[in-house]
């Protein structure tokens, strides 16, 4: 029989005992996986994967709310910056998640639907703070982490019943940002003949870039999918300042090129920095570039115009965006540009199977997206 004085004595123990051995969660989050092996996503970045946040900025041109965006996906116009579905949406169908990755800013965006994950992408941000102003109101992607952690993360916490480091543990982290520090940052400053060497302009990107990743690695990040540049100069918008040339514009594509190379470093460097992450980069220049160059063997016709109505620089546009209300072509998945700018769906679904399934070093290195997933 046990003693009124052991009874008493275990139960004083107790919290000597916690002391030393907490309680890391009331939630094994780490077990729970839903889809291919994640629970969600959390995208951070530009137009190319923004589902929707510019909708609810004031004072920004780079809006996709309207058509003939958005006239291949289910409900409409959405924001994002293509015909249907962009590659985070295709990525999401083929993980198994149950749902779209709802934009930050929507308002309706918390609670129970924050639990798969949360877009803070915006349309003409860069990863440095001063790309896009020239578009007018964006979120940088220093703004874009900042509202996970501050807004997101929080209400996460809450929702899941679970606070530490490894409730996100089993989330992906998709951050798909650069281009337009080239586009609306680095070029720009050029023509006004800035100093910095194209090279030195590169490095300093790949440093913020990582610095950026090691705050969300510090908050709790693990599993990361990072996209590369795409060939900006072989964009119809790009292609249009020089019309009497053949081909892409080899000086803009070589500036993707050179982050692409650094970015591919970074994975191997940076992974020493945060133990236990991995990590894994999305060539889709090559995916993109491997079609333009032949676009015929994957069923595309035309690999240089814009697919809608865009307005160009002579009549007061800015040649990217599709004109509001305007002409949009009939078989979009025989184009690999939508706008200006932004592929067509069906490049996104050639670059969303790749990202998931290669096992070509040259468009995912080092490892697949399902492969991450299952780690």
């Amino acid at each position: 029989m046990i003693s009124k004085t052991s009874v008493f004595l275990l139960l004083i123990s107790i919290p000597f005992f916690a002391l030393f051995f907490p309680c890391h969660c009331d939630c094994d989050v780490r077990s729970v996986k839903d889809g291919n092996g994640v629970r969600g996503m959390f995208v951070f970045g530009s137009s190319l994967v923004d589902n929707g946040n510019n909708n609810f900025l004031k004072n920004s041109l780079a809006k996709a709310d309207y058509l003939p965006y958005g006239i291949d996906f289910p409900s409409g116009p959405s924001g994002r910056f293509t015909n249907g579905e962009n590659v985070i949406d295709l990525l999401t169908e083929q993980l198994k998640l149950p749902s779209l990755i709802p934009p930050f800013s929507h308002p309706a965006t918390k609670g129970n639907k924050i639990i798969h994950g949360v877009n803070f992408a915006s349309g003409a941000s860069g990863i440095l703070d001063d790309t896009g102003l020239i578009v007018g109101n964006i979120t940088s992607l220093n703004q874009q982490i900042k509202n996970f952690e501050e807004v997101t993360l929080a209400q996460l916490e809450k929702e899941m019943k679970c606070k530490g480091k490894d409730l996100v543990a089993n989330y992906l982290f998709v951050v798909g940002s650069g281009g337009n520090d080239y586009s609306f940052n680095y070029f720009l400053k050029r023509s006004n003949r800035s100093s910095a060497s194209l090279q030195a302009f590169t490095s300093n990107l790949t440093l913020s870039l990582s610095q950026q990743l090691k705050k969300l690695y510090n908050l709790g990040a693990r599993k990361f999918v990072l996209m590369s540049i795409n060939p900006l100069g072989c964009s119809p918008v790009m292609l249009a300042f020089q019309p009497e040339r053949h081909g892409c514009i080899q000086g803009l594509n070589q500036a993707a090129e050179l982050f692409n190379t650094q970015l591919r470093l970074l994975i191997s460097s940076i992974k020493m920095e945060m133990p236990g992450s991995n990590l894994v980069m999305v060539n889709s220049y090559k995916i993109i570039r491997d079609i333009i160059q032949n676009p015929q063997s994957k069923g595309f016709k035309d690999a240089s115009s814009p697919c809608c109505e865009v307005v160009p620089r002579s009549q007061g546009g800015d040649g990217i965006l599709c004109k509001k209300g305007g002409q949009v072509c009939g078989y979009r998945n025989a184009h690999v540009f939508f706008d200006g700018l932004h592929p067509t769906e069906a490049v996104n679904v050639e670059i969303a199977t790749k990202a998931f399934a290669s096992y070509r070093a040259t468009e995912v290195y080092p490892i697949n997206v399902h492969q991450l997933a299952k780690l």
